[in-house]
């Protein structure tokens, strides 16, 4: 049987990237958090994590797990508020994150939230783009900061902006200040990988058709973190405009022509739902559309 600490501990584990960090934000040894994950991975039958040196990754097993891990998390949650109340909660909207959205316009979307008041709190469920679109279409989230794609039978969508995904570089790197780089002059630099870009594999096959094959000083599936080490001189990356940050400078790529729609996608009984809805729109649309890359 499946216990919660052993679903609390799979998700530290996932949400702190190492098992070292996970026992320091569930307040655990590591040893503990070590024999509750493999007694979880014996009882499913299945490994859930790939264990390396420096750093872990879900298996295919565990990716299919996390978001049943984090409904029963959440359902878990629920009957504690259900239960410690004689009032029944407000039902909270739960509002699906692209991994690659820009931590700075989601703080300043939650933020805004959060300081107004509303009855319905929010919560957050982050992914990537394929298991956002499943939790919106099993009612598990109720609208997606994502990427948008038209579509004639959920006509309420909306356009927040489109960018370009461009070359990131440290503002004293000499291609910084261009107007355009040809592959071929960054082809002998040392590049970072960012896990969560939703097009890793047409930008791997850009920089391999022209001859580049750079041997790589990160793998992240944290934006924040690869900005950050491009600023520090780490290496280069690829990414969209709206994750650039101060001390990196973005610099299109000749032929590159990669763009992406970031729109907000509502589920199915969003309207009937949700009378916060309306002013959780407002604030995405004054923090995203209205702030978006051009």
């Amino acid at each position: 049987m499946i216990t919660r600490t052993q679903v609390r501990q799979f998700l530290a584990v996932v949400d702190g990237g190492s098992f070292t960090r996970a026992a320091q934000l569930i307040h655990v040894t590591q040893p503990t958090l070590s024999t509750g994950i493999s007694e979880l991975e014996k009882h499913l039958g299945t490994k859930l994590f790939i264990r390396e040196k420096r750093r872990i990754q879900l298996t295919e097993a565990g990716t299919r797990f996390l978001p049943r891990a984090r409904r029963i998390q959440r359902e878990f949650r629920l009957a504690e508020d259900e239960t410690a109340t004689s009032q029944n909660p407000a039902e909270p909207i739960i509002l699906g994150v692209l991994e690659s959205f820009s931590s700075k316009m989601l703080e300043d979307i939650v933020a805004a939230y959060q300081s107004s008041g509303r009855e319905r709190p929010l919560h957050l469920f982050e992914g990537k783009e394929a298991e956002l679109a499943g939790a919106l279409l099993s009612g598990q989230i109720d609208a997606a900061l994502s990427i948008y794609v038209p579509s004639s039978d959920l006509p309420e969508n909306i356009v927040l902006f489109e960018e370009p995904y461009l070359l990131m570089v440290g503002t004293e790197h000499p291609v910084a200040g261009q107007q355009i780089v040809a592959p071929e002059s960054v082809s002998n630099e040392t590049m970072m990988a960012r896990r969560s870009c939703e097009i890793l594999a047409e930008t791997s096959k850009y920089f391999t058709s022209h001859g580049a094959r750079p041997p790589f000083s990160l793998r992240s599936p944290h934006d924040d973190r690869v900005m950050q080490m491009v600023r520090a001189g780490l290496g280069i990356t690829v990414a969209p405009a709206s994750l650039i940050i101060e001390g990196v400078a973005a610099v299109p790529l000749e032929g590159f022509y990669h763009r992406r729609t970031i729109g907000l996608i509502f589920g199915k009984n969003w309207r009937e739902s949700f009378i916060d809805g309306d002013f959780l729109i407002q604030i995405v649309e004054t923090h995203a559309k209205l702030r978006g890359p051009d």
